[in-house]
C-alpha cells in the first residue's frame, strides 16, 4: 500500500485543485500534498517488508496486465528524489504568479503521480501509462505557461516525445505477443525467448523512446528551447527529475531485456554518448544565457550516465544509480538560483549581470557550492558519482574514458565562467539595486546545500538503498 500512497496522494491532490478556485488555497494544496508525499517516501526508504512495498491486484486481465508496483531499491531512490524535488519547487517558486493556479499546480502533481508511476511500475503496460501520464502534463504545463515562442518549442517537444512514445508501444506490443504466457509482467519479459533479430528489432524501439526522454546526442535537440519556453518550476522538475525516466527505462527494461542486443550495439551507443558529452560542452561554454548553460550542461551529465550503463561494468551502474539522484539535486539547485536572478533582475544574460555577489552574498555562497558540486569537485555528491562511471566506463574502454574525460575539464570552464561574471566583477547597471533571495529561497538552497555535502562525505546512504538492485539488474542481464 505504501507504493500505491506515493501515486494516490498527489494524483487525488493534483484532481482536486483543479476545482479550487482560491489561488493560495490551491498553492497550500500542493505544497502540503508534496509534503506528506515526501514524509511516505521517506518512511519507505526505510522499510524493508515486501508487503507494505508491493502492489498487486488485477487491472487488464483479458490482456494479461495488472496493476503491479514494486519499490525496490532504485524505485525508492528515485521516488526519494521525486519526492524532494516537488516541495523544494513549490516552496522556492512560492512567490512566482501564474494565470488559474489551480490548473497550473494541479498539473504539476498530476506529472508527480505519473514519475512515481513510472518508477514503481513492474507491469510494461502500466509502465506505459503511467510513462504518457508523466508526459502530457507536462506538455500543457509548457504550452499554457511557457514564455514568448512556447508555441513552436511545445510542438516540437510533443512530436518528439509522442513519436518515442509510440515506438514504445509497438515495442512492448511487440514482446507481448512474444512473452509464452502473452503477459505484461516484469519477469515475463525478462524471460521472453527472441531470436537475434527480433532482439534488434525491439531494442530500437525501446531504446529510441528512452534516448529522446533523457535525451542523449542527436535526440537531444527538443530540450534547450523546452528547458529555455517553460516556467522554471516546471524546467526543474523536467531536468531534475523527468530525463531520470529514460534512465531508468534502460535499467529496468532494455538491458535486462535484450542483452544480446545490448552486446552488439553498446559500442555505437557510447560513441553517440560521448560525442554529445563533447558537443553540449562546447556548446555550453559559448552561451550567454543562465538557462541554456544549465540545459547543455545536463545534455553532457546524462550521456555520462548512459554510457557507463551500456559499458556492462557493475561500478559504473552503481555510479549511475547514485549519480541519478546527485544530478537531480544539483540541477534543481542552479535552477532556483537561474529563477532568481530573472524574477528579480529581468534577465539571464551574462553580458548584463556582474558583481551580483555584493549584492545577494548570501545567494552568491550557495550558488557557487551547487556550482562545484556541477563539475564535480571532491567533498561534493557528484564525486562519487562520477567517480564509480569513469571507472567503469574506464574498464570499457581506455580511450572512451579519455575522451569522455575531457568534459570535466570544459564543464569546469563553463560552470565557473557562469560564477565569474554573473556573481563576481564589478556591479554594473542592472545589478544596483539587487538583494538577496528570499528566505524560502535560501531555507531551500541551504537544504539542497547540506544534500551535496552529506552525500560528498557520506554517500553511503544511497549507495546501500540501491546495491541490492544493482546486483539483481547485473544477474538478470548475464
Amino acid at each position: 500500500m505504501l507504493s500505491l500512497s506515493l501515486i494516490l496522494i498527489p494524483l487525488l491532490s493534483g484532481v482536486a485543485a483543479f476545482f479550487i478556485k482560491a489561488d493560495n488555497t490551491s498553492k497550500r494544496l500542493a505544497q502540503t500534498a508534496s509534503l506528506i508525499t515526501l514524509a511516505v517516501a521517506l518512511a519507505g526508504s526505510f522499510i524493508q517488508s515486501s508487503s507494505l512495498l508491493a502492489f498487486d491486484v488485477a487491472w487488464l486481465p483479458e490482456l494479461g496486465s495488472r496493476f503491479s508496483l514494486l519499490s525496490d531499491g532504485i524505485g525508492k531512490m528515485l521516488c526519494l528524489l521525486t519526492a524532494i524535488s516537488l516541495p523544494a519547487i513549490f516552496i522556492a517558486t512560492e512567490k512566482n504568479e501564474y494565470e488559474k493556479k489551480g490548473s497550473f499546480y494541479g498539473l504539476m502533481l498530476l506529472t508527480q503521480a505519473g514519475l512515481m508511476g513510472v518508477f514503481l511500475a513492474t507491469d510494461c503496460l502500466l509502465f506505459y501509462f503511467f510513462w504518457e501520464l508523466a508526459l502530457i502534463p507536462a506538455y500543457f504545463l509548457c504550452s499554457k505557461w511557457g514564455g514568448e515562442k512556447r508555441i513552436q518549442v511545445t510542438f516540437k517537444f510533443f512530436i518528439y516525445t509522442f513519436v518515442a512514445s509510440l515506438l514504445m508501444l509497438v515495442g512492448i506490443l511487440y514482446i507481448y505477443f512474444k512473452t509464452t504466457d502473452h503477459s505484461f509482467a516484469l519477469q515475463s519479459f525478462y524471460h521472453v525467448k527472441l531470436s537475434v533479430k527480433e532482439e534488434y528489432f525491439g531494442f530500437w524501439l525501446f531504446f529510441i523512446a528512452f534516448a529522446v526522454k533523457m535525451p542523449i546526442f542527436p535526440f537531444h535537440t527538443w530540450q534547450p528551447d523546452t528547458y529555455e519556453q517553460a516556467p522554471t518550476a516546471v524546467t526543474m522538475l523536467l531536468s531534475g527529475v523527468m530525463v531520470k525516466m529514460g534512465l531508468f527505462g534502460v535499467i529496468r527494461w532494455l538491458l535486462p531485456v535484450f542483452p544480446n542486443a545490448v552486446a552488439r550495439f553498446d559500442h555505437i551507443i557510447i560513441l553517440f554518448c560521448v560525442i554529445g558529452m563533447l558537443y553540449a560542452s562546447l556548446i555550453a561554454i559559448k552561451q550567454d544565457d543562465i538557462k541554456r548553460l544549465i540545459a547543455y550542461s545536463s545534455i553532457a551529465h546524462i550521456g555520462l550516465m548512459c554510457a557507463s550503463l551500456f559499458s556492462n561494468q557493475q561500478v559504473g551502474m552503481q555510479g549511475v544509480m547514485i549519480q541519478m539522484f546527485n544530478h537531480g539535486v544539483n540541477i534543481i539547485g542552479l535552477w532556483i538560483v537561474a529563477d532568481v536572478i530573472e524574477k528579480q533582475l529581468g534577465t539571464r544574460k551574462f553580458s548584463k549581470l556582474g558583481g551580483l555577489a555584493q549584492k545577494a552574498p548570501v545567494l552568491a555562497i550557495l550558488f557557487v557550492v551547487m556550482a562545484l558540486a556541477n563539475i564535480a569537485l571532491p567533498l561534493t555528491n557528484a564525486f562519487v558519482g562520477e567517480f564509480l562511471m569513469f571507472n567503469g566506463l574506464f574498464r570499457y574502454s581506455i580511450w572512451m574514458a579519455v575522451v569522455a574525460g575531457i568534459s570535466i575539464i570544459l564543464a569546469a570552464v563553463y560552470t565557473l565562467n557562469m560564477v565569474q561574471k554573473v556573481f563576481l566583477g564589478n556591479i554594473v547597471a542592472i545589478t544596483v539595486n539587487a538583494s538577496d533571495s528570499s528566505r524560502n529561497v535560501n531555507l531551500i538552497l541551504v537544504i539542497l546545500v547540506i544534500i551535496v555535502i552529506v552525500l560528498g562525505i557520506y554517500p553511503q546512504p544511497i549507495l546501500h538503498l540501491t546495491q541490492d538492485s544493482v546486483q539483481a539488474l547485473f544477474t538478470a542481464i548475464h
